[in-house]
């Protein structure tokens, strides 16, 4: 009986050590990933994708969008608006929907 808990007890105690090995190797190779140097390329484009995420945060819309853009912007929602019959352009329109009037038609 002693000889099965022991057994018991080894195997729980191999799989415990199984798999926090496989996740501290697991883990090394990521970090190993990361610490390794990046080519010259692949740096210049991260950079680049980070620098355009951080200027989009805080312009709040395109980036780098110079007077001109927000004149031609301006020009085609007042083109948009007149087309339409004016309203919010930038907010899904709202569709309502009646029931139809049915006459019961008697036999």
């Amino acid at each position: 009986m002693a000889l099965h808990r022991f057994l018991q007890l080894s195997s729980m105690l191999r799989a415990t050590v199984n798999q926090t090995l496989r996740r501290n190797i697991g883990l090394s190779a990521v970090l190993f990933n990361r610490a390794k140097e990046l080519d010259p390329v692949q740096k210049l484009f991260l950079d680049k994708i980070r620098d355009y995420n951080t200027k989009s945060k805080t312009s709040g819309g395109i980036v780098d969008a110079g007077p001109s853009y927000q004149k031609n912007m301006s020009e085609e929602v007042s083109k948009l608006e007149r087309l339409y019959g004016g309203g919010d352009l930038t907010k899904f329109p709202e569709f309502k929907f009646q029931e139809p009037k049915l006459d019961e038609v008697a036999k």
